[in-house]
């Protein structure tokens, strides 16, 4: 008799794999290369912290989907929305794009 077997949903329940939860990640602007990050994907709540960078320079293209704060040159992006939010980063006189999804 053949065994009943549980159907897989096709719809996704979790984050991907490749994704943080809703963690802090610290980005170190001193000890980072940005030209070798170009995208990130956290659960709503994570928060990009970054690390040595002056007020108002750290830009994001979905305001709506964001909160962010600034302190003794650090730059908190918490991503309140799901969806995907480029932040740019100047480093060295050039601008660095980074694609985070929000799952």
């Amino acid at each position: 008799m053949p065994r009943a077997t549980r159907p897989t949903p096709s719809v996704r329940t979790t984050a991907p794999a490749a994704c943080f939860g809703p963690v802090r990640y610290d980005l170190v602007l001193a000890e980072t290369e940005l030209a070798l990050l170009k995208s990130l994907c956290f659960a709503a709540g994570g928060i990009l912290r970054i690390e040595g960078i002056g007020p108002g320079e750290v830009t994001v293209d979905r305001e709506d989907l964001v909160s962010r704060s600034y302190e003794a040159g650090v730059v908190d992006i918490r991503f309140v929305r799901t969806g995907a939010v480029v932040v740019t980063v100047p480093q060295g006189g050039r601008a660095y794009p980074i694609t985070v999804v929000v799952v």
